[in-house]
């Protein structure tokens, strides 16, 4: 991102991003805004909705990051990511299971890392899912993505507020 930053708050600069000259840029902030588990998610929930862009491969680990995002204890779905992100991502979906490896703090996934954050590969993910989509049709997807990751960071922030309680 090369966004600078504002006073706004942060939904208001999300949606001054996507109205912006590098709309993308709100995809970024998205997720950076979202908790990396909510942001795996998000990321899973954008590039189901690309699934006929997608290929075999990506739609296995969809089904992997699904069963991670429900249960991201269970030993099962950590060595399914753990060995997913063995290989260097290359697809959409590779990015995603990558973030959420990285999440986990596996050791395997952190060599791969460099110390990067979940967030960086939810991005990437994410924006390798648009480059997909038609130049016409692009814009389109990529503001509903970007309204999905804002009401994901509201309902996050709801949900927070009311554990405080």
């Amino acid at each position: 991102m090369k966004a600078a930053p504002t006073d706004q708050p942060s939904i208001e600069f999300c949606r001054a991003l996507l109205a912006g000259r590098v709309p993308e840029e709100a995809i970024t902030f998205c997720a950076y805004l979202l908790p990396e588990r909510a942001g795996v998610w998000w990321a899973h929930e954008c590039l189901s909705n690309l699934a006929e862009l997608l290929g075999d491969n990506d739609l296995e680990l969809l089904a992997l990051v699904h069963d991670w995002v429900g249960e991201p204890g269970n030993p099962d779905h950590r060595a399914a990511v753990a060995q997913a992100v063995e290989m260097p991502p290359a697809t959409p979906v590779s990015w995603i299971a990558l973030a959420a490896g990285w999440r986990d703090g596996s050791q395997a996934v952190d060599q791969a890392s460099a110390g990067f954050p979940p967030a960086h590969a939810v991005s990437a993910g994410i924006l390798a899912g648009l480059a997909r989509v038609s130049l016409a049709d692009r814009f389109a997807v990529l503001s509903a993505f970007v309204e999905m990751g804002i009401e994901m960071a509201e309902l996050e922030a709801q949900q927070q507020a009311a554990d405080a309680y």
